[in-house]
């Protein structure tokens, strides 16, 4: 499978970009003509072209990187170089959202060989990045009458494998003959892509013109030790119902054996089909018209607490979806959710089913190759002490012992245990210590222990600069929990203009006999609440057995709703 891949990336490669300057809209900017630039016949001629060549290594060892590089121009314009080398690859990214110029993401992913880009005089800013694990590297370069030649250090400010922690993108829309370019340019360890799509209800994936015309094989393609991809993964992404505008919203089965037969709603169909085949169901955003509804329902198995909503661009979706509960107390602005406000939502609505006993584990996904984000700027991080494997990290993923971050990397334990792991007896109503590190790229502004959804204690970060050019800061901290209870670490990072990065561990749930957890009653109420109008809003459109299905999903949260404290 691997030489086919690596036969398609070559072509890529062969073919390369033609490196014409890009204007804010993706075409070339127009440049009036002058004298000097008429030709005899009166048309505009060319600019003369320089070549910008180059070449990216570690900073420590001096060796090759495979990397994401970004070439800008003074006057705006992106530029998209190509390898150098026969065997090499160049994959250009071009995404806008919306008409919004600051809202873009314009890269190529290069392979571990020299680049090359022909460009009109003028002066250019290359950035370079490589995952979360590099500091990123800029230059400015200025051609006035000849080409140059520019080398970029990498930095790696922190070793995650080395400490047995493995990366994953769960929601990929990438080709499946690019991802061997792109998880080594980014060093994402394991990716989904979801390969299947389908966006009409009823119809089965295989149908889908989104879905190939060849069913890759049930098993991880291997890039090399560390770099793995899954290629059999399906999304159901409901936006119309007997050729209607109708939207349901997004869910996932991730790792499925056999080809899924079934069109949704109902969904009973396909969740038995991906429980037989040992397959996870992932929630993709929260407040699409039917996810609560699939929790309740289907008990849903991961939550994406870093959704393809969290961009390194600007956020671009401020009024999606359902408009959260007044309880939540939601950072909104007059387009509607600001970042940090979405963030925070999502973060709320997970610990909400978390109270009413849904024991979701959290996960990251992208939705690169639909969205303006790179690969893997929301990850999530599994555990494996023995090394990448990838039956071992899909476990891991499933029993919680991760973390998800958008940057800062977030190693703590509760009573020296991993997050997913439980606690009971003795040990859960004893002393409940909270220890680790956070590791950062920049300054931490807080540390945060949350208990059922509850910030119970925060800590200030130390921020201690290390050789490698992170920052680090312990945490050791004593908790309380009444009954049983989960707990959660969480972290938030500020970078420019406002934004923020962050890291989230998955629970740990700590079992107290006879003293239940109990949910509040705003977040039952907002539960029910949910489920019931969109029970009003598809009665007339959807058939009586998918109806049947809402219904059974009410029932659900009105029977939590009577364990509910206020």
């Amino acid at each position: 499978m691997i030489t086919r891949l690596g036969c398609v990336m070559c072509l890529l490669a062969g073919l390369g970009l033609a490196g014409e300057p890009q204007a804010r809209d993706g075409r070339a900017p127009k440049t009036p003509p002058t004298l000097t630039s008429l030709g005899r016949a009166g048309a505009p001629r060319e600019p003369a072209r320089l070549r910008l060549t180059g070449e990216i290594v570690d900073d420590a060892t001096a060796r090759p990187l495979p990397a994401r590089i970004y070439i800008q121009g003074a006057d705006g314009a992106w530029h998209f170089p190509r390898s150098q080398a026969a065997d090499g690859a160049a994959i250009p990214y071009k995404k806008q959202r919306g008409d919004n110029p600051r809202c873009v993401e314009m890269h190529t992913t290069l392979s571990a060989h020299p680049f090359t880009v022909e460009l009109p005089p003028g002066k250019y800013t290359v950035t370079v990045e490589r995952g979360h694990e590099y500091l990123p590297a800029t230059q400015t370069v200025t051609l006035a009458d000849k080409s140059a030649r520019v080398t970029i250090k990498l930095r790696r400010w922190i070793d995650m494998a080395g400490l047995g922690w493995y990366s994953g993108d769960t929601h990929v829309h990438r080709p499946l003959d690019e991802l061997p370019n792109l998880v080594l340019a980014e060093d994402l360890n394991v990716a989904f892509p979801l390969v299947y799509w389908v966006t009409e209800a009823f119809a089965p994936p295989k149908s889908s013109s989104r879905s190939p015309k060849q069913d890759p094989e049930a098993k991880p393609i291997a890039v090399d030790a560390a770099h793995l991809i899954y290629p059999r993964n399906t999304e159901y992404e409901i936006f119309t119902v007997n050729k209607k505008a109708h939207t349901l919203g997004a869910l996932f089965v991730l790792r499925h054996r056999g080809v899924l037969d079934k069109g949704v709603p109902p969904l009973a169909g396909i969740v038995k089909q991906a429980r037989a085949e040992g397959a996870l169901l992932d929630l993709d955003k929260p407040n699409w018209p039917w996810s609560m509804i699939l929790v309740a329902l289907l008990n849903v198995d991961l939550y994406e607490l870093a959704n393809n909503h969290m961009w390194r661009t600007e956020f671009g979706f401020p009024a999606f979806g359902e408009p959260p509960p007044a309880y939540m107390k939601i950072e909104r602005d007059a387009k509607g959710f600001t970042e940090r406000g979405w963030i925070d939502f999502n973060f709320q609505n997970y610990y909400a089913l978390l109270n009413c006993g849904f024991k979701m584990r959290p996960t990251a996904g992208t939705a690169s190759g639909v969205h303006p984000v790179p690969l893997g700027f929301g990850r999530v991080y599994v555990h494996q002490s023995k090394g990448l494997n990838f039956d071992g990290w899909f476990k891991g993923l499933d029993e919680g012992r991760s973390f998800v971050t958008t940057g800062p990397m977030l190693l703590a334990q509760l009573n020296g245990k991993l997050p997913g792991t439980p606690l009971a007896g003795a040990e859960a109503t004893n002393r409940l210590q909270v220890t680790g590190t956070v590791h950062s790229a920049q300054p931490l502004d807080r540390i945060e222990i949350v208990v059922n959804g509850v910030v119970a204690k925060t800590l200030q970060p130390a921020n201690r600069k290390t050789e490698r050019g992170g920052h680090e800061s312990p945490i050791d901290a004593e908790v309380a929990a009444s009954g049983s209870s989960w707990l959660a670490v969480r972290c938030w990072e500020p970078r420019p203009g406002g934004r923020w990065r962050y890291a989230h561990t998955a629970p740990w749930h700590v079992r107290v006999e006879g003293m239940p957890l109990r949910p509040r009653r705003a977040e039952t109420d907002f539960l029910i609440g949910r489920v019931t109008s969109q029970i009003e809003r598809s009665r007339p459109v959807l058939p009586a057995a998918a109806l049947a299905e809402y219904e059974q999903a009410l029932r659900v949260y009105q029977k939590i709703a009577e364990t509910a404290v206020d």
